[in-house]
């Protein structure tokens, strides 16, 4: 047994060894994925937790999903007795309702890493799959009442035991999606991330020996604690209020305390659950901690212990704490909301904390149908890129995921082309006049995807339809997220949320995303920016002479 150590250099290398593997992890799941949401759009994400289930350390992709594994072991270790879990063993969960915290798509692998006879960590992650089951194609329905319509539920059970896969879970996965082979890929895939985790894990544990291996642990831990408590007592102390029109009239409130102690949420008055836009009290959490992170040490260790001064208050049985059998489909767009709700509420109470409003959907397009030239089914499932709000000093950036959905890409043109039924006719930055101020909002995008055969569908889910993106400190409003469908010799139909609408042969889904929100007064807008958006096409002659008083 090698000696144990407290050497702060020997846990300083532990550590930063800990962030390599959760990104080795990462690479090793989307380079052998079957999906292109996974391999190009890297809609995964990776970590590690400790014996008791803490993220102790994360690796690329989504920061939300990043933030479930942790709960997800949690769960798993409350279901599954300590003396139950054997090396070797692997488990899986896609339930929100058992540790899957957001919905039916999202699987969790997770396994136990054993060293000198005990558990000293897990490896863990998360994947977004095209199909598994439910009564749409997608599995991702705007209709669904029911999580039993949503697709099949594994609720936090053995994958493989001992080293020995459990058939019957394997053969009830690939039975229930439209895409059996693209979820075999995909599900080994990850199977591969979380054991190259565990090999990793073991090397660490051979050169340094358990003890000092969790004792690392341990005081990353204790570091992202003192950082979390250090930066609230930098903070304005006091209880802030705020509350938001929602695209559907509803009312969505929040009130904040901030002391010496805690940062706490507190969301009891809100909806009761409806539909499928709803959250689990865990996705709920995650989503808090992602605004604390951000406003509070955005540098710190996004680990376990930075979030022990976090509080989240919730009403069972509302859109922010769904109980069972309510519907997750649509999850992520009531926990951007809610992200977004934390960021404006602190933005009115605290200037210059946070920029103005971005376009803050994931804008979840799902196309699918007969492959024209295959004749097999498939699925393209596509988050969108849109507009960022301006800050004090600078425009918004254009064309990127929102903070919640984090470091991911859109699938090239190239790639959809390749892979899937459709023809991808237009991409650009949408040219919607919006967001102007001394800093003006960053564009969004406008793409059509031409559908090459009949009996095509679409399914989508968009957020910030109807209430733009908001403007500060005198900057203008942005512009709205929407589809439409573009029917040959028809009028344009447009969309927020819809369930499988028909498509056929040389109709368009025209996605168009928001412009984020403006920065100040435009009349302050230096005059040779306001030249160069007329130069790019951001900005019409007409809006540069009526908003910014520019005139050649």
């Amino acid at each position: 047994m090698t000696e144990k150590t407290h050497d702060p250099v020997t846990f300083d290398i532990i550590q930063n060894a800990l962030e390599a593997v959760a990104d080795e992890m990462f690479v090793a799941q989307r380079k052998t994925s079957m999906s292109a949401i996974i391999y190009e759009v890297l809609d995964l994400g990776t970590g590690i937790c400790d014996a008791a289930g803490e993220i102790a350390a994360s690796g690329a992709g989504i920061p939300a999903f990043v933030g479930v594994l942790d709960k997800a072991v949690k769960r798993i270790i409350e279901k599954h007795p300590p003396e139950t879990i054997q090396p070797g063993d692997l488990f899986a969960s896609n339930d929100p309702y058992w540790g899957g915290v957001t919905h039916l798509n999202d699987m969790i692998l997770a396994m136990p890493v054993f060293a000198e006879g005990r558990i000293v960590a897990w490896t863990a992650n998360i994947a977004h799959w095209n199909d598994v089951g439910g009564n749409v194609p997608g599995s991702m329905s705007s209709e669904a009442t029911e999580i039993f319509q949503e697709g099949v539920r594994i609720p936090a059970v053995k994958l493989i035991e001992a080293g020995r896969p459990n058939q019957a879970v394997f053969d009830i996965l690939y039975v229930n999606t439209r895409l059996p082979d693209y979820l075999r890929g995909d599900l080994w895939a990850g199977i591969a991330g979380v054991r190259i985790g565990e090999r990793r894990i073991l090397e660490l544990v051979e050169k340094y020996g358990a003890d000092t291996f969790t004792a690392a642990i341990d005081d990353f831990m204790e570091l992202g604690e003192r950082r979390a408590r250090a930066a609230l007592k930098t903070m304005p102390k006091g209880t802030f209020t705020f509350e938001e029109e929602q695209d559907d009239g509803a009312i969505h409130k929040i009130i904040i305390e901030v002391t010496d102690e805690h940062f706490s949420v507190d969301l009891r008055d809100n909806p009761d659950q409806k539909g499928s836009s709803n959250s689990s009290r865990e996705g709920v959490e995650i989503a808090a901690q992602l605004a604390f992170k951000a406003v509070a040490d955005a540098q710190a260790p996004g680990n376990g212990g930075f979030f022990r001064p976090l509080k989240v208050i919730t009403r069972p049985s509302s859109i922010f704490h769904v109980v069972e059998p309510g519907a997750l489909g649509y999850y992520s767009e009531v926990e951007i909301r809610l992200f977004d709700l934390i960021l404006r509420c602190l933005a009115t109470h605290f200037p210059g904390l946070v920029p103005a409003g971005n376009f803050a959907s994931i804008c979840g397009t799902v196309v699918g149908g007969k492959h024209p030239d295959t004749g097999r089914h498939y699925t393209i499932v596509e988050p969108q890129l849109g507009g960022w709000g301006a800050w004090n000093g600078r425009d918004g950036n254009a064309a990127i995921f929102s903070g919640f959905h984090g470091e991911t890409f859109n699938c090239p043109a190239e790639v959809a082309e390749a892979r899937y039924g459709l023809t991808v006719d237009h991409m650009a930055l949408n040219p919607a006049q919006g967001g102007e101020g001394e800093f003006r909002g960053g564009k969004g995008i406008s793409v059509h995807y031409r559908v090459r055969a009949n009996d095509n569908f679409l399914s989508v889910g968009y957020t910030r339809s109807r209430m733009p993106p908001w403007g500060v400190a005198g900057g203008r409003d942005g512009t709205p997220n929407y589809v439409e469908v573009l029917r040959p010799g028809k009028a344009p139909e447009r969309y927020s949320f819809g369930t499988n609408i028909p498509l056929n042969r040389d109709d368009v889904v025209h996605v168009v995303t928001g412009v984020g929100g403006g920065y100040g007064d435009p009349k302050k807008r230096a005059r040779n920016a306001i030249a160069e958006d007329l130069r790019h096409g951001y900005l019409t002659p007409e809006r540069a002479r009526t908003v910014y008083g520019y005139d050649e």
